[in-house]
């Protein structure tokens, strides 16, 4: 019988004072600055042997025959085998989430995610053998032997000329080659409210593909004993990583463990089991030596998973006043040839819950398809389709201020949800707790120094360069699967363990964690030490959707006050005093009215276990809403067609901070990110070949410090706490990125109006800005 699920938490103003947005150094920074970090590939063992892949040349292609005899004789080979070995000893496939349906009803289909191709290659660079050696570069030496016989097939790369007829077929049981579709609203209330419409806008754009650009590349290493796997990765999920190869070898998932060290950035692209980690389990097993594999960086780049690449047509009916009156979306969405956890879950389910983001929408229509592509998979990239939702909505905003003639700002203002509108129920049937997102505009608008724009301009001006300004308005939907499940130890040397699900990838986790549990706890920080990234030791969600404070820190807090009640327990009896005359207070235990106590360090001592531990879990009702408003100026040079970014100003509303410090790191970090889609990142793959064409840092550019004004103007308004979690918070690890896209993407727009340009497609590089101008 399953055990009662865990009740449903609200804000408790008694918790939301932890942290106080107090700016403490992040604990984790003298370690990994100074080289003490570890990361996946600083593992050594004993006896490794090292794994290699050989992909698939081709974008599309039949494989026949694979002659494998000359790598298996090269030197230092231990192993080579193609998908056919791993069936043979029983290697199946990584499921796909069961959620969506294709039009008719039947399942999703797309071709299934085996470790290596199975009898066709759907996308250049997906593995078609794999080679194990006693060094890396032997293996790499011996893959280069293996005679692979192809049967090149069609190949299609643009999702929407995959919908044409006589288009290549990726999938049999997709033979329109849409792999899911999801219809949302009344088409025919919202085809009423345009035939009534004062003012209609339309929009048609793409959200273009990028690179999740980590600086750490993937690594991994397994090891087999005792009849039992483990696997160090750099895993964004641990406990699901570890659930997806007991689901791929067809054993319990216990026979795995999955370790995490520190991880040099993750983004969404570290959430799940790859195929060269499955692989190196695969090599472990059927060798019984420890296996490592680590990508170069252009082979990162064709293997990772993607981001974003969403086309998108927009329309939005208002009325004579400029009230909105409903709003259409049709989206095409590239999923790639073989898709990952989370690919057909952001197109279809997380970017249409915030796809009317802070505003008042009375009727939608909606259509989504998700398309298959001989490209690599598309799947989870910092907002993971909120962005997508967000640049949409604000690009009609501010298409339709354009258009009307109505002030920008006051146009959004005017449409925004009202605060006694909350709790407010969507369209999708989501449910926002509390905003204030016209206060939130004019924070933004105030802190940009509105005013002071015709100046600037003014100068701009005189030095021959075009300026623009631009503002977006966004929401963020946060907290991914609720549930979080905390264990605090404590040991008689005073050490206090903190055992989580979730995972630090740079967020700053184990400051936040050790700084609500020293404050909890009434303890000094030296003593706390946090596990995360060992699923023998703590499992969970994970650290996916800035949900890690949101659920994981309220699970802190909640544990940290289950060791005090045990405590008082246990107090009482050592004390010999009644449980009701237990106080306590920084670190130990009193009788009240007496100067009779015990230190909790002490009292774990007493225990025959020789500590005490304790186990909480915490259910938030419902995700958080973070909002925000940015504003953008830019500058172009109308000879070069260079744009920089002038100034950046935000003001978010993420709930309570803990810590003030992680928070302006977060919020510049997707800012970051943001600009560098709006301005410089895409990639691109060959039409014709499929061949991925930005396959290194050599064509594909990523933004750099010197890209970004040197200072951003960052604020926080706490005095709406989310209302669904115990410490009042709301994530912020993506909200950066969700509104530099369009704040920038304006502000160009805004500079080259006078020049008579309307639309330009990201990345506005340089030369896409001089050939519009030099027309």
């Amino acid at each position: 019988m399953n055990a009662p699920a865990a009740p449903a938490i609200q804000f408790d103003p008694e918790s939301a004072h932890f942290g106080s947005s107090r700016s403490q150094k992040r604990l984790e920074d003298d370690r990994l600055v100074t080289g003490k970090g570890l990361y996946s590939d600083d593992r050594l063992f004993e006896g490794q042997a090292w794994l290699v892949m050989l992909r698939s040349p081709y974008a599309h292609a039949r494989i026949l025959a694979a002659d494998l005899s000359a790598a298996r004789e090269a030197p230092g080979v231990l192993g080579v085998w193609t998908m056919q070995d791993l069936k043979a000893d029983g290697v199946g496939h990584t499921p796909l989430p069961p959620l969506f349906k294709r039009a008719d009803g039947s399942p999703a289909a797309a071709p299934l995610r085996t470790p290596l191709a199975d009898g066709v290659a759907y996308c250049a660079g997906q593995p078609v053998a794999a080679v194990v050696a006693e060094t890396r570069e032997q293996a790499q030496d011996a893959a280069e032997l293996i005679m692979i016989d192809y049967e090149e097939l069609p190949c299609v790369i643009d999702p929407r000329k995959a919908l044409e007829p006589g288009a290549p077929v990726i999938w049999p049981q997709a033979p329109d080659n849409i792999a899911a579709e999801a219809r949302y609203g009344d088409a025919k209330a919202a085809g009423e409210a345009f035939a009534r419409a004062a003012h209609t806008v339309e929009v048609e754009l793409h959200n273009q593909r990028v690179i999740a650009f980590a600086l750490e590349p993937r690594a991994c290493a397994a090891t087999y004993a005792n009849e039992r796997w483990t696997l160090y990765t750099q895993a964004q999920q641990p406990t699901g990583t570890r659930d997806l190869v007991g689901a791929l070898f067809g054993v319990k998932a216990d026979r795995c463990r999955v370790v995490v060290g520190d991880i040099g950035g993750g983004f969404g692209m570290k959430t799940r089991l790859y195929v060269e980690d499955a692989l190196a389990l695969y090599a472990a097993r059927k060798l019984g030596r420890p296996i490592r594999w680590r990508a170069d960086r252009s082979e990162e780049f064709l293997s990772g998973h993607m981001g974003r690449d969403q086309h998108y047509k927009g329309r939005l009916a208002l009325d004579a006043e400029g009230r909105i009156l409903a709003l259409q979306m049709d989206m095409v969405a590239n999923l790639g040839s073989v898709p990952i956890g989370s690919t057909v879950m952001i197109p279809i389910m997380l970017g249409p819950k915030v796809q009317t983001t802070v505003y008042h929408v009375p009727v939608i229509d909606y259509r989504v398809r998700g398309v298959l592509t001989n490209t690599m998979a598309t799947g989870a990239y910092r907002g993971a389709g909120r962005p997508e939702a967000n640049y949409l909505m604000e690009r009609l905003m501010d298409a339709a201020a354009r258009q009307t003639g109505m002030d920008a700002v006051e146009l959004r203002k005017k449409n925004v949800i009202a605060p006694q509108s909350f709790p407010y129920r969507t369209q999708l049937g989501d449910t926002y707790d509390a905003g204030e997102f016209a206060r939130i505009i004019d924070g933004a608008v105030a802190a940009s120094d509105w005013n002071g724009y015709a100046a600037r301009k003014a100068e701009s001006e005189r030095r021959g360069q075009l300026r623009g300004r631009g503002l977006a308005a966004y929401i963020e939907w946060t907290g991914a699967v609720p549930t979080e499940t905390v264990d605090i130890r404590v040991d008689a040397d005073g050490t206090i363990t903190v055992y989580s699900g979730t995972m630090a990838m740079g967020q700053g986790l184990e400051t936040s964690y050790t700084q609500l549990i020293t404050e909890v706890l009434q303890v000094p920080a030296q003593g706390v030490r946090i596990v995360q990234g060992d699923t023998d030791q703590a499992t969970g969600m994970g650290s996916v959707g800035s949900r890690s404070a949101f659920v994981g820190g309220s699970a802190v807090v909640a544990a940290g006050r289950k060791v005090v009640v045990r405590g008082k327990e246990l107090a009482a009896e050592a004390l010999e005093a009644a449980l009701s005359d237990i106080e306590y207070g920084n670190g130990a235990f009193s009788i009240a009215g007496t100067d009779r106590s015990i230190g909790l360090a002490e009292l774990a001592g007493r225990q025959t276990e020789k500590f005490i531990r304790v186990s909480a879990t915490e259910t938030p009702s419902a995700p958080s809403w973070p909002n925000g408003a940015q504003v953008a100026e830019v500058e172009i040079d109308p000879e070069t067609g260079v744009v920089t970014v002038a100034r950046m100003t935000s003001v978010d509303d993420i709930g309570r901070i803990i810590n003030h410090m992680i928070v302006e790191g977060q919020v510049h970090g997707g800012i970051a990110q943001g600009i560098g889609q709006a301005l410089m990142e895409e990639a691109v793959y060959d039409e014709e070949s499929g061949q991925l064409l930005t396959g290194s840092l050599m064509d594909y550019c990523v933004p750099r410090a010197d890209d970004l004004p040197s200072f951003m103007s960052n604020g926080f308004d706490e005095s709406v706490p989310c209302k669904t979690n115990l410490l009042g918070v709301k994530g912020c690890g993506e909200i950066g990125t969700i509104g530099a896209v369009p704040a920038v993407v304006h502000a160009v727009l805004d500079a080259l109006a006078e020049r008579g340009v309307k639309h330009i497609e990201m990345p506005i590089t340089a030369e896409k800005v001089w050939r519009l101008l030099h027309a």
